[in-house]
């Protein structure tokens, strides 16, 4: 596998993932958060979270599919990942810990493919 279909997986991986918690905030949170994703406020977020990834997966794999530059769209995912990772993170035991380390290694691991693939994609 080389990394532009490296970065295609991880740009459909982050539209499927968003969709989901764009779609059912509340189901898809809760794997993350735990029973406060219910709450409307937390659907709000996810939903909001969901579109942001939603739209970070569609210009990777639309730059990719029209030979443009794709480096920004995947350091813009290594960024959100990173976010993702430390706002697990320090939530702490507030979130359930099955779902706490899930979501980090997650993130961390698409984090990292992003910003090594970013660093030659356009070459």
């Amino acid at each position: 596998m080389d990394e532009r279909d490296l970065a295609k997986t991880n740009g459909y991986g982050r539209i499927a993932l968003g969709a989901g918690l764009a779609l059912a905030p509340g189901l898809a949170g809760r794997s993350w958060v735990g029973g406060d994703a219910s709450s409307t406020g937390a659907k709000v977020f996810a939903s909001a979270l969901g579109a942001r990834d939603v739209a970070l997966g569609l210009g990777v794999v639309l730059a990719l599919k029209n030979d443009a530059p794709a480096r920004g769209w995947l350091e813009g995912a290594a960024l959100a990942d990173v976010v993702d990772f430390a706002a697990t993170a320090l939530a702490g035991s507030a979130i359930p810990k099955a779902s706490r380390w899930g979501i980090m290694a997650l993130a961390a691991g698409s984090a990292v493919q992003c910003a090594l693939i970013a660093r030659t994609i356009d070459d």
